[in-house]
């Protein structure tokens, strides 16, 4: 009797516990019945990452990865070494040249680099790296002098290129060269942390671009806005140091090149420097947590 009464009494407060747990919610449509879990944590969303977490996430990268509209938006300027007493600098921008027509408004002076597509091929288990692409360098020469440039016809040979403007009460609201290139970069990339969501890379190489359009535009207060295209005698092949930062989602890029951009009279190299914008990679990169 003992026995049936302590069983009796275990099954009441079993039952009882029983009751105390929340019971699922159900519900019944057409014969399918649908349970709804009571519990508070069931559906709770995962809890996000940090920034830190973000930079540290693991993916697999593959062995040749592709990206589009790679953007560089920075600055273009130039080292000028050119001996402004020379026969050869005298013909090419008329005898009263000097070092003060080349200078350059710094901060107007920009560069704009659009890379239509760029790929990377893995050497050496993506740690070492091959880049190649093709894409656009734009360069904009904001002079702070009224200096123009000539059109060069094939019936004058070395004809002076550039005159300065010295017309009475003329003034220049702007005035710059522009010269565009179709441009095709070769580095060798070292990534530190290829299995990164965001690298720690270096990149250095050279590029080869090819000049497909000059022009000098301007703006002053008696002709309004004008502008003349030609090559002015600049060097139709442009070969250039190139290089590239990339500090997790800082990414850092310049070029210097290796000779004058002029083929005569002016000892003038330029170079360029600024951000690199990358949109979220199409092909190669997979994140696995």
């Amino acid at each position: 009797m003992r026995f049936l009464l302590s069983v009796l009494g275990l099954s009441l407060a079993i039952s009882g516990i029983a009751q105390d747990q929340p019971k699922p919610d159900t519900l019944e449509i057409g014969g399918v019945t649908i349970i709804r879990d009571n519990d508070p944590g069931a559906f709770a969303a995962p809890p996000k990452k940090g920034f830190l977490k973000q930079l540290s996430s693991r993916t697999h990268p593959k062995k040749l990865r592709t990206q589009w509209g790679i953007v560089d938006l920075g600055f273009s300027n130039f080292v000028d070494n050119t001996d402004y007493t020379s026969v050869e600098a005298q013909q090419y921008a008329t005898s009263d040249v000097n070092s003060d027509w080349m200078g350059l408004r710094p901060f107007k002076s920009r560069n704009v680099n659009i890379w239509v597509v760029t790929q990377q091929v893995s050497l050496i288990n993506n740690y070492v790296n091959f880049n190649y692409g093709i894409g656009l360098e734009l360069n904009n020469y904001h002079y702070k002098q009224p200096i123009r440039y000539q059109v060069q016809t094939a019936m004058v040979e070395n004809a002076p290129a550039i005159s300065f403007d010295g017309t009475p009460g003329r003034t220049y609201k702007k005035n710059k060269l522009a010269a565009d290139y179709l441009t095709v970069p070769l580095m060798l990339n070292f990534n530190l942390t290829p299995h990164n969501l965001y690298a720690f890379e270096v990149s250095a190489g050279v590029s080869v671009g090819y000049l497909y359009s000059a022009r000098n535009k301007f703006i002053n207060s008696d002709e309004g806005k004008a502008k003349s295209r030609g090559d002015f005698d600049l060097r139709p092949w442009k070969l250039s140091y190139i290089a590239e930062v990339n500090l997790g989602i800082i990414r850092l890029y310049g070029s210097y090149a290796f000779k004058s951009m002029y083929l005569r009279g002016l000892d003038i190299t330029p170079y360029n420097f600024g951000v690199r914008i990358k949109p979220v990679e199409l092909f190669g990169k997979v994140q696995t947590n």
